[in-house]
């Protein structure tokens, strides 16, 4: 499936965590899923001392067909300084710019989707953009 996710300016709490809330509009859509994303959600992204980034990311995404699924994930995100600078100044980056990979996880009650609760996933960055349209864009894959 596709993920977008609109996204508020962060929170700076400190050098090493920005904090991201996920803007109503989200929405995931696949060959066996379509749906919105549902507030809150958010995204605590932790800047290691490598300069590289990790995600922890929870939402809740709410089916055309009215079933909720919570999805979670973790990943990490290393991109060149130029490439940082660029996104930094509202530019977009996209799925070669930089690494930017994730492990999502599901859980739902739902008969429908409880196949979706013993998927192991990856995703990769399609675009990500920060200022003026901020947003991330994943491509999700199930690993069989």
């Amino acid at each position: 499936m596709t993920l977008h996710a609109p996204l508020d300016a962060p929170q700076a709490i400190d050098q090493s965590l920005l904090i991201y809330n996920v803007q109503p509009g989200g929405w995931v859509e696949g060959p066996r899923i379509k749906g919105k994303l549902q507030t809150p959600a958010g995204d605590w992204l932790r800047v290691m001392p490598s300069g590289v980034f990790r995600l922890d990311v929870r939402g809740t995404i709410q089916t055309d067909d009215g079933e909720l699924i919570y999805v979670s994930y973790g990943g990490a995100i290393q991109c060149s300084k130029e490439q940082a600078d660029r996104l930094n100044a509202g530019g977009q980056l996209k799925a070669d710019d930089c690494y930017f990979i994730t492990a999502p996880t599901f859980q739902t009650k739902s008969d429908k989707y409880t196949w979706l609760n013993a998927v192991q996933a990856v995703g990769k960055m399609v675009s990500v953009k920060f200022g003026d349209g901020s947003h991330v864009r994943y491509n999700i894959f199930a690993v069989k």
